[in-house]
């Protein structure tokens, strides 16, 4: 009964391994180590991966604009261990300078030309990549 609960919850969408442990904790109360032994099985089996979910993840967010700060947050609340997520946001080959000045220049509706931007226009800019997630070296670099 827990194996098929798990079963179900991923295949409503990828789940990390602590999202599952939650999830199964709410449904059923105790039974922590059987929880954990059908966890480790449905790895083995390849049906549960934190790897997958965090390069999966990143992929998606960031083609959603946003940066790594804010896709380690939620990574982070989703339990996957933080050595994933820097390999993940690593491994990648997205260039958050590159993707900074595409999510500027989608909001604003123009091309950046950092020297013509006003200080207050810089900084409205600048905070708006900020809560976006974005690094203030992608920011600096970017604008």
């Amino acid at each position: 009964m827990l194996r098929q609960a798990a079963l179900s919850l991923l295949a409503q969408r990828e789940q990390s391994e602590g999202e599952l442990l939650r999830k199964l904790g709410r449904r059923f109360p105790g039974f922590d180590s059987l929880k954990a032994e059908v966890i480790a099985q449905l790895q083995s089996d390849g049906l549960q991966s934190d790897v997958r979910l965090a390069e999966s993840y990143v992929r998606y967010r960031s083609q959603r604009g946003q940066g790594p700060n804010k896709i380690r947050n939620e990574l982070s609340q989703k339990g996957v261990a933080s050595s994933l997520i820097t390999e993940s946001l690593n491994d990648e080959s997205i260039d958050w300078v590159a993707l900074a000045r595409f999510v500027v220049e989608k909001r604003f509706g123009e091309s950046l030309v950092s020297s013509d931007l006003e200080p207050k226009e810089r900084a409205r800019r600048s905070r708006f990549l900020q809560q976006r997630g974005f690094h203030y070296e992608h920011i600096s670099a970017a604008l």
